[in-house]
């Protein structure tokens, strides 16, 4: 591989961590459609390579995240069952589902990607009221959390509440990752903090940590049928594991909203790519 690729992937996994720690979403989301636009690799092995740099970009980011005790340990490991189980199952029909499919699924993820941020964007901030009500289940077993906004400058107590609605949410995002070789993290943020009601922050921080978790168990499925290339996963890892130690700072002290607003545009370009694509149009 030449210089010059190496030099590309560094770049484009380090662009690819830091918006992953960020907004929770994990690098894949960015990754592979760069593979496979970009740079022409079938998609089978695109996947398995943001598979690893999604384990690399939860690595970096959680690390930061857990000293700065952002992310909620006990949600995360409750929800992890679930997600778990579902990148399994979706790493398993990855091998049956077609290219064509794949691409117009991809796409389409991305595409959902659009309206959930576009709905964010809308919707006013969590740190300003907690409407969530106490779930029995999420005292009996402790998820309800608090974590220090250094934006706000101030303590957040929050509450978590229809654990059961999350839990079953985060199976489909489990499916998603393995299928798919993304975190699936704006599944993950989206049943922390619309459905379970969980603060943006934390949501995003504790979707980090459960994207290494979920795409650890379905790497061991790529990884012995062989789709992981070395040369491409190694310095997209490398890049990946830097950036997202470096979003991981920075989230601490953006907006999301501003974050957000840069990202539409490129989920919304990278989606209707994939759509193509997956039709057998390419641009």
């Amino acid at each position: 591989m030449l210089i010059s690729q190496i030099g590309l992937l560094l770049v484009t996994g380090g662009f690819a961590g830091i918006l992953g720690s960020i907004l929770g979403i994990g690098g894949g989301i960015i990754l592979t459609p760069f593979l496979t636009l970009v740079m022409g690799l079938e998609i089978k092995y695109a996947i398995a390579a943001s598979i690893v740099c999604v384990i690399a970009t939860s690595s970096g980011a959680t690390i930061a995240y857990l000293k700065d005790d952002m992310l909620n340990l006990r949600v995360a490991m409750f929800l992890e069952i679930a997600t778990t189980i579902g990148a399994i199952v979706g790493a398993i029909l990855s091998g049956i589902v077609p290219t064509g499919f794949l691409f117009l699924l991809f796409g389409g993820f991305l595409l959902f990607s659009v309206i959930n941020m576009i709905q964010k964007l809308r919707g006013k901030s969590e740190a300003l009221s907690n409407e969530a009500i106490g779930d029995p289940l999420a005292e009996k077993i402790k998820l309800n959390g608090s974590y220090y906004d250094k934006v706000l400058e101030k303590q957040i107590d929050y509450q978590v509440e229809k654990v059961p609605g999350g839990f079953a949410m985060m199976f489909g995002a489990g499916i998603a990752s393995g299928l798919l070789g993304i975190g699936s993290g704006v599944f993950k943020v989206t049943a922390m903090d619309t459905i379970m009601k969980m603060p943006l922050k934390p949501s995003s921080a504790t979707s980090n940590l459960m994207m290494g978790v979920t795409a650890a168990a379905s790497a061991m499925v790529y990884f012995f049928n062989g789709t992981i290339l070395p040369e491409i996963a190694a310095p997209l890892a490398l890049g990946v594991l830097i950036g997202a130690t470096v979003g991981s700072r920075i989230m601490q002290r953006l907006s999301s909203f501003v974050i957000r607003l840069i990202f539409i545009p490129i989920l919304l370009f990278m989606g209707i790519q994939m759509i193509l694509r997956g039709f057998g149009v390419i641009i």
